[in-house]
């Protein structure tokens, strides 16, 4: 039932329209639109379960699991329950941005969500957007180097890139390996 899980409806329209993946968070936020019911794959254990049995119905899977904001007063490590649901949820990759001012804090707790993040055999990227503490590429790659694990890389947001600044000569400047997924 899509008024209980919109999950459900969005794994069906994704099935629908040929995609094999699809991003989602574990919660529902208030963007306004009509009749579009709120939900918790966080708190709600049943609801867990018909999304993972559609999924496995229609042949879609998690390429990207959200949500994982840091924040003054929120830890990477806040975030263990979460990762661990994205696992079982058959999510293999997660995103992190800052909302915290402090450079050095962020690199940090980067830091912790990219440990967490392998011990439980998930990648972690983060994104950068001119609203967010890693605003631009340039310090987005500052981040990387920082944060310095082989298994931290960028999530490249095109529109949140070229808002900032950077071309798409940047990006092609890149090396190939320090970008492990791309939104369009």
């Amino acid at each position: 039932d899509a008024r209980r899980n919109p999950d459900s409806l969005v794994n069906n329209l994704a099935a629908d329209l040929g995609c094999q993946h699809i991003s989602t968070g574990l919660t529902g936020f208030d963007f306004g639109v009509c009749n579009y019911p709120m939900f918790s794959l966080r708190d709600d254990a049943a609801l867990r379960g018909e999304m993972i049995a559609v999924m496995r119905d229609r042949g879609i899977s998690i390429s990207l699991g959200e949500g994982l904001v840091i924040r003054p007063g929120v830890s990477g490590s806040d975030f263990a329950r979460d990762m661990d649901l994205f696992v079982e949820l058959g999510c293999n990759r997660v995103n992190t941005v800052s909302m915290d001012p402090d450079f050095a804090r962020t690199r940090d707790e980067f830091g912790v969500l990219a440990e967490m993040g392998a011990a439980r055999g998930l990648r972690v990227t983060t994104e950068l957007a001119p609203s967010l503490t890693i605003s631009s590429l340039p310090l987005a790659l500052e981040a990387l180097k920082q944060v310095g694990r082989d298994d931290f890389r960028l999530l490249i947001d095109t529109m949140h890139v070229v808002r900032s600044g950077s071309t798409p000569a940047d990006i092609a400047a890149l090396d190939p390996a320090l970008i492990d997924y791309i939104q369009l």
